[in-house]
């Protein structure tokens, strides 16, 4: 239950890049920890978007998120650029739980890694359906590098 992504570049096969806010800050100078769920909640909707996975407003299903965690390993604030690495860590009948990977742009190492579960619903009754085929085909991109190395 606890798996996180490892905490390296290489781990993640898809990246958003995002630059953060003035407002992002807090009063001791660095980003806030419910900021970081911003930014990965953006980057995997910008992503599913992005992919042709997700029709925002107008598609048949959603992805409501059941779960997220974080383990924050260095600060970060304004103005940074933030590089926000994306894999599928696991892809279920109806859910997925996502590795992600916030980054400074350029750093080897991220500043937090996080695992994030979507639900995947109908968009009119908001009850779980299976993950639609066009999705899961856009979700093999997001597979870990150590998950197509072993198949």
């Amino acid at each position: 239950m606890d798996h996180y992504p490892k905490p390296e570049r290489a781990a993640f096969p898809a990246f958003q890049r995002i630059p953060t806010r003035w407002n992002d800050n807090d009063v001791y100078g660095h980003m806030n920890n419910v900021v970081y769920y911003e930014y990965f909640d953006t980057a995997v909707n910008r992503w599913l978007i992005g992919s042709g996975a997700l029709d925002v407003p107008a598609g048949p299903f959603l992805g409501l998120v059941a779960e997220t965690r974080c383990r924050f390993l260095a600060g970060v604030g304004f103005p940074d650029i933030l590089e926000i690495g994306l894999s599928a860590l696991r892809v279920g009948t109806s859910s997925v739980t996502y590795g992600l990977g916030l980054f400074r742009e350029g750093e080897p190492t991220p500043a937090a890694v996080c695992r994030y579960v979507h639900v995947y619903v109908a968009a009119e009754t908001r009850r779980p359906i299976p993950i639609p085929e066009s999705l899961r085909e856009a979700l093999a991109a997001l597979a870990p590098p150590e998950a197509a190395d072993s198949a």
